[in-house]
């Protein structure tokens, strides 16, 4: 409701959307975060910001595959409308991604269209398997090491250090306030508590992934790690899937030969910088995957721990006064349409009124 104070604690991905959508409905936002509104500290910055909800739920549940297909449709719209509020570029696209795998490990190509056929039977009829020639009309430099492949019409990316630092912008132009470099002992129903001081809202929103361990039962860390790449000997345009018995490295692109890569995912609650181990094994597997990223710079190595519930699952929990949304998980981008569409219900239903 229009007028109405709203503090959202934790500015990662779901506390600047939730703060951007409720600032164009007339509430006045103010922001609390630990590090400083360039998210830094944020889990959201350390991702390959995919939108794979074919990839994605081949372990996950069929919501997730459901949830997914309403991201394909909701980011390019809510993108077109950011860029237009905040002056900045966001690269994104949503015209697919390519699974490949080695010749020894063929096999895993045929266990993931099974996985699919048990969860999403009736979408199956939108992989499509690639020969050495449809491969190359898609992407070129794949097809001098992969005689085949599948390609997923329906997934793509974004660029997700553009989309934090654009939201940002706008939030600010739209009258946000922030509060940076600062923490909040604790928060309950219309308040909340900075030093000795409770301070009064509407409404407080409580989107502090791992930070809200305290206040919410179940939560826990899973831990992720990404290389940022600078390789000008590469062009991919598109999302890359290699597939491995032991994980799956993705290669996610962004502007001027940049490459996001990962595949790590650690039941851990460790924030310490990125492993030897893990290393070695992503640049190994992204040098079999094109011989191109030899010559590529390291530019970022980066962890974060990304929060998520015992079922993998997002929640938004509403009272009055009070909105908890948490649990992305390593699903950030793909099921945060849903989560902030969700919360935004819940906050009109309950938390308000």
């Amino acid at each position: 409701m229009a007028g109405e104070s709203i503090a959202v604690v934790g500015a990662g991905l779901l506390g600047r959307l939730l703060a951007w959508k409720l600032l164009a409905r007339g509430c006045q936002v103010t922001l609390f975060e630990r590090g400083s509104r360039a998210g830094e500290r944020s889990a959201a910055r350390v991702a390959a910001s995919m939108l794979a909800p074919y990839t994605e739920v081949a372990s996950a549940e069929r919501r997730v595959f459901d949830w997914g297909l309403m991201a394909l449709r909701w980011w390019p719209e809510q993108i077109a409308l950011l860029q237009a509020e905040s002056g900045r570029q966001i690269a994104h696209a949503v015209d697919g991604s390519v699974v490949v795998a080695h010749d020894l490990d063929k096999s895993t190509l045929q266990h993931f269209m099974q996985q699919l056929q048990a969860v999403v039977p009736e979408h199956l009829e939108r992989v499509q398997r690639l020969d050495r020639a449809q491969l190359t009309a898609l992407e070129p430099e794949l097809a001098q090491r992969y005689g085949e492949g599948l390609y997923l019409p329906d997934e793509g990316y974004l660029d997700n250090t553009a989309l934090l630092a654009a939201l940002e912008t706008a939030i600010s132009a739209a009258g946000g306030q922030w509060r940076e470099h600062t923490e909040v002992a604790e928060l309950a129903p219309q308040r909340l508590r900075v030093g000795g001081d409770w301070q009064p809202f509407d409404c407080v929103l409580d989107c502090r992934g791992t930070g809200a361990k305290g206040q919410l039962a179940g939560l826990r860390a899973v831990r992720g790690e990404v290389l940022w790449l600078h390789a000008p000997e590469v062009q991919l345009s598109r999302p890359v899937r290699l597939m491995h018995p032991r994980y799956k490295l993705y290669v996610s692109p962004r502007p001027q030969q940049r490459y996001v890569i990962g595949a790590t995912e650690i039941e851990s609650e460790s924030m310490a910088p990125v492993t030897v181990r893990s290393s070695l094994e992503l640049l190994s597997a992204l040098y079999s995957l094109h011989s191109g990223f030899a010559e590529a710079t390291v530019e970022h190595a980066w962890a974060h721990c990304r929060p998520a519930m015992p079922d993998n699952l997002p929640v938004v929990r509403a009272e009055r006064g009070l909105l908890q949304v948490n649990g992305l998980y390593r699903h950030g981008y793909l099921l945060s349409p849903h989560v902030v569409e969700a919360a935004l219900e819940a906050f009109d239903r309950r938390c308000i009124g």
